[in-house]
């Protein structure tokens, strides 16, 4: 069982650093500026990352076929040409790149994140089948911590350097090595692992797991609110290191439970806790039923596009995470418009409270999925939606910089919840069978909403600007904008409410 816990501690660490297009906003302001760009062909550079998800279910398909530590390979290889050749040309080595091979670039780039991402799910899906839902979420909770992560390391390299040219470089070639680090350390655990152990079993693993990622999540709120600013930036970056590495504890210890069993001759009442254990899962499969039966027929993708639940878990999304998604994208620029200088801190806090959002489904599902077998995920996901409605409008008609941190805040929380969330709600609507392909395709809303609802939003801005002025200054820039996504997440809200009551189970 020590390997099983190997291969959820690899998706931990993968997804800590495979949310490397939260970092755009960081550094949007320079590369708009060094590529002349407006603000509406800088939005399409945002949602080029998002873009790249088109093409994310050829990573599913690969999955089916390949090795897992080949298909993590190939996506590291992917980001590194990506975001590799972006850092070339901001560092003055590579001169002839035009707006739209960057935009080409950073296609690839985020593309990238599909393949680490497709492998993360299946890891937790595969070795962890009863509680993978607990599982999906403690690992997809750390991509929160991306942007933190990033965003430290480069106060550290940089010195504390404010040049917006030294900060952009070095956001880009993180971007581009440490994900090939991360996926070449942890290839050896990218594997299915099968482990007769059962639930019951599990939980004082996961418990122990939760609370190190609780006390990660803190320090990272702590450290991005600026209780730490009297210690250098090393000692932030030194803290997360040991806090993603302490989550080794747990297969130390079952390695080291393992050993002592093994020396130790099987006891009589050892042999009637096991059968009392062993009836304890036939019970609970008996009430909650199979896991995988829970989840309905396999569906494969052909048919999953023709079912009205797609299209209405599809705009759900759409209205909902993925919106929130185009406001974290759209952060420097909004900020920036407001008078707000603080753009790192924001895009640390929202990294920060993204993460604990993340994380806020599996802690639910961990105390209460055992007092009630039937849980909506689709209900959850609507419930999420609701706040970012009011944050939106928080935003609309409160000029204060609080504003702009309080929305953010709830935007992150409720986004990094959506994203968890969705996907066990594509496991228990179409199977958990060809969840890498189906995933994949559920989340083509991203770049689409990217698009669509950041073009509108450039527009807007641009609309707004003074007559010979780059920028767009003033709470009228964004607050046409901000109207329109308080509705539109409304809309979401409705939708998931009706996806509830669509599939929800007659008892």
């Amino acid at each position: 069982m020590a390997l099983q816990w190997l291969s959820l501690i690899a998706a931990v660490w993968l997804q800590s650093i495979n949310g490397t297009n939260s970092n755009f906003p960081a550094y949007s302001s320079h590369l708009k500026k060094i590529l002349s760009i407006s603000q509406l062909q800088l939005n399409n550079l945002a949602s080029a990352s998002d873009a790249g998800k088109i093409l994310g279910w050829i990573s599913g398909v690969a999955a089916r076929h390949l090795p897992l530590y080949l298909v993590l390979l190939i996506g590291s290889a992917l980001g590194l040409a990506g975001y590799g050749v972006q850092y070339l040309f901001l560092a003055g080595h590579i001169h002839s790149l035009s707006y739209w091979h960057v935009f080409a670039l950073t296609v690839l780039a985020g593309n990238s994140i599909c393949w680490i991402n497709t492998v993360c799910y299946i890891l937790a899906i595969q070795n962890f089948p009863i509680d993978r839902h607990i599982a999906v979420g403690l690992s997809t909770s750390y991509v929160g911590l991306s942007a933190k992560i990033y965003t430290d390391m480069v106060e550290v390299i940089n010195n504390n350097n404010n040049d917006n040219s030294d900060r952009a470089q070095v956001f880009l070639l993180l971007n581009s090595i440490l994900p090939l680090i991360v996926c070449v350390v942890v290839s050896p655990f990218a594997r299915e692992i099968i482990d007769g152990k059962n639930s019951r079993v599990l939980a004082g693993g996961f418990l122990n797991l939760f609370m190190i990622t609780v006390f990660t999540g803190l320090f990272a709120v702590i450290s991005s609110l600026g209780f730490t600013n009297f210690l250098p930036p090393i000692f932030v970056v030194v803290g997360l290191f040991v806090l993603l590495l302490l989550p080794l504890v747990i297969p130390l210890a079952e390695k080291i439970r393992e050993k002592i069993e093994q020396s130790c001759p099987l006891r009589v009442y050892d042999i009637e806790y096991l059968e009392k254990s062993n009836n304890f899962v036939s019970v609970e499969k008996e009430l909650c039923g199979d896991e995988d039966k829970e989840s309905g027929d396999e569906i494969g993708a052909m048919l999953m596009l023709r079912k009205v639940e797609f299209w209405l878990y599809f705009f759900s999304y759409l209205f909902g995470a993925t919106l929130g998604l185009v406001y974290l994208n759209n952060l420097g620029q909004i900020a920036e418009s407001r008078g707000c200088s603080g753009t790192s801190s924001l895009v640390s806090l929202s990294s920060a409270f993204g993460f604990f959002g993340r994380l806020l489904p599996s802690l639910i599902n961990y105390f209460f999925s055992r007092k009630k077998c039937s849980i909506s995920t689709s209900m959850a996901m609507g419930a999420m939606t609701a706040p970012m409605c009011g944050a939106f409008f928080i935003l609309t008609f409160i000029r204060h910089d609080i504003a702009l941190y309080i929305a953010t805040t709830i935007i992150g929380i409720c986004t990094g919840a959506i994203t968890s969330i969705s996907v066990s709600t594509t496991t228990e609507l179409f199977g958990p069978e060809n969840f890498g392909v189906n995933h994949n395709i559920v989340v083509l809303n991203i770049p689409i909403g990217s698009f669509l609802f950041g073009d509108f939003a450039a527009l807007v801005y641009n609309v707004n600007r003074g007559a010979g002025q780059d920028s767009c200054l003033g709470h009228k820039c964004y607050q046409t904008t901000f109207m329109m996504w308080g509705f539109l997440c409304v809309s979401g809200t409705l939708l998931a409410l009706s996806l509830h009551l669509r599939t929800k189970k007659i008892v």
